[in-house]
């Protein structure tokens, strides 16, 4: 099944290829990652973006900027990636095409430097919070930290009757031919 997304903010040529091959598909998942965060974002209209679905939630805003902040902090502080200024990191206007381009703007760099390290570099344990961890895993642990608060947007889209992009495979919304989910137990019994 080939997907076809709307919207790619990094294209698959712009992915620079690893120095150890063997981490290629950190490189793609990130740029991959990083596009599907930007196509949740970019569903979203200006007077979305103080929406929450409950008192006790983030705003769109918040999460957006919470998941600018938090992934400049894990390349910067954990990674030891070279970032901008915390103070540098929000876009100057709070839209959701700002947003976007900014998530895009920060995203694109890194590949380029995570290209250039080797297993020694991804190997080795350094500070996470308060306990040390390869860098490896912290990668992991940014994209699946991403991947839960774009998670969260898709179901503020939902609760906003707005259309739901595609990130993994066809949502009830957009589709195309040949796109085959996974919803039958005969689905799921395919080889």
């Amino acid at each position: 099944m080939s997907m076809t997304y709307a919207y790619t903010a990094i294209a698959d040529s712009d992915v620079p290829r690893a120095s150890t091959p063997i981490f290629q598909h950190m490189l793609d998942t990130y740029s991959s990652e990083s596009n599907k965060v930007i196509s949740v974002w970019r569903a979203f209209a200006q007077d979305d973006m103080v929406f929450r679905p409950h008192l006790r939630s983030s705003s769109v805003q918040e999460i957006m900027k919470h998941q600018l902040l938090s992934e400049r902090r894990f390349f910067g502080e954990f990674l030891g990636l070279p970032e901008p200024a915390p103070s540098d990191v929000l876009p100057k206007e709070q839209t959701p095409a700002s947003y976007a381009g900014r998530m895009r703007d920060l995203a694109a760099p890194r590949l380029g430097f995570l290209a250039s390290r080797n297993e020694d570099w991804w190997r080795e344990s350094v500070p996470f919070f308060d306990v040390q961890r390869e860098r490896i895993w912290i990668f992991w642990r940014r994209v699946l930290h991403t991947a839960h608060h774009r998670t969260q947007l898709t179901v503020y889209l939902r609760l906003l009757n707005k259309e739901v992009p595609p990130t993994y495979g066809p949502t009830a919304d957009i589709s195309w031919e040949g796109a085959d989910p996974t919803r039958s137990v005969d689905a799921a019994g395919r080889k």
